[in-house]
């Protein structure tokens, strides 16, 4: 039988062992906390070091163990697959609020061996949503002024993060921009005058060399059910934090299942990693312009972990529209979408275009035109 939404919050495996009521993990203490009686009970740390795996380990080896037992439930509306406790039910997609969840069969995943507990609690999720949406541009006055109803979900989304040592070796054409002293003529008032003036050219040669960097964590989304540029602009999170996984930093949140896999996520580190090398090939390059460039870039001893990372995902609704936005849950910072108002673009647009009319006519009335 189905469960209310904070009903499945307490459907959990972690007692207190004062009154038995539900102890769900506190993001204020970073402990547990009863529900019922506030018992706080610390949860031992893990502060190793999480290892590093190689990238071409077989995943048959892999720990699957999370602590507890787990369903994975998969929303009929959008597809997200979560995973909780397995004698909790949920009735709310933590993803798009939407109701119809519907328990499936697992399947066997890779366990994270660390995570960073939440620091960002539900109340401080929410001011800090408030105050994102003060700062944008654009929006509807009526839209900042009134107190947006969003629906938070606390939830852990899987990442991978990778370390690689590179070799690359490359080859271009450099440009460095020289001047030269020309002598041109033009009328003024009627009359002709010669003047002098500094013309630019380019001398191009052959460079080539070697580059070798190491890269460590990159870190890389496993969850396919958000905006790419949500997630990116979600910012960096600060990886030095990182704990062992305990299953009693999952009480009272639902953790994603990874649907991006190591090997996929491995493509789109090594882009990442890609466009790294060529930005700094390019800086070892130097010159004023660069052209032909080629690089070969060979990999080493890639590793992995499988981590997960705190977030608050809310959506709202304004004006019949849904928007979507996520706070980082050890940052507070917020990424997101948000209604914006036609006229108010519209008057921006066209003060740009006046102001830069003026400009020109200025200019064209403060020059005489070359004969």
């Amino acid at each position: 039988m189905a469960m209310d939404a904070e009903a499945a919050q307490t459907a959990i495996q972690f007692p207190c062992s004062s009154c038995g009521g539900p102890m769900l993990f506190d993001a204020d203490s970073g402990q547990l906390k009863c529900q019922y009686c506030g018992r706080l009970e610390e949860i031992p740390s893990d502060t190793s070091v999480p290892r590093e795996h190689a990238l071409d380990d077989g995943q048959d080896d892999a720990d699957t163990d999370w602590g507890v037992e787990q369903q994975t439930v998969k929303c009929s509306n959008c597809g997200g697959e979560s995973l909780i406790p397995a004698e909790q039910t949920a009735t709310l997609c933590p993803f798009c609020g939407s109701p119809k969840v519907l328990p499936q069969p697992d399947t066997v995943n890779i366990k994270p061996e660390s995570l960073i507990p939440f620091r960002i609690d539900r109340d401080d999720a929410a001011t800090a949503f408030k105050a994102w949406k003060k700062k944008l541009w654009f929006l509807p006055g009526a839209f900042k002024r009134e107190n947006t109803s969003a629906r938070l979900a606390g939830i852990y989304i899987p990442y991978w993060t990778y370390d690689a040592d590179t070799s690359s070796s490359y080859s271009a054409e450099r440009g460095d921009y020289h001047y030269r002293t020309v002598t041109k003529t033009r009328v003024v008032n009627g009359k002709t005058e010669t003047y002098t003036e500094q013309e630019r050219y380019t001398v191009w040669h052959w460079v080539s060399g070697d580059y070798d960097r190491f890269f460590d964590d990159v870190l890389i989304p496993a969850s396919g059910q958000y905006d790419a540029k949500l997630l990116e602009r979600l910012g960096n999170f600060e990886l030095g934090a990182l704990l062992g996984y305990k299953p009693e930093y999952l009480s009272g949140y639902i953790a994603e299942r990874y649907s991006i896999g190591r090997s996929h996520g491995w493509e789109q580190a090594q882009s990442r990693i890609d466009d790294a090398l060529r930005s700094n090939i390019r800086s070892e390059i130097g010159g004023d312009e660069i052209r032909s460039l080629h690089i070969d870039t060979s990999y080493y001893n890639q590793t992995y972990k499988h981590l997960l990372l705190p977030v608050w995902n809310a959506s709202y609704i304004y004006k019949s529209k849904p928007y979507r936005f996520m706070v980082n849950g050890q940052t507070g910072l917020v990424s997101g979408k948000a209604p914006r108002s036609a006229w108010k673009i519209t008057f921006f647009v066209l003060a740009c275009l006046a102001v830069v009319g003026a400009l020109v006519l200025w200019y064209a009335s403060s020059q005489q035109t070359p004969q």
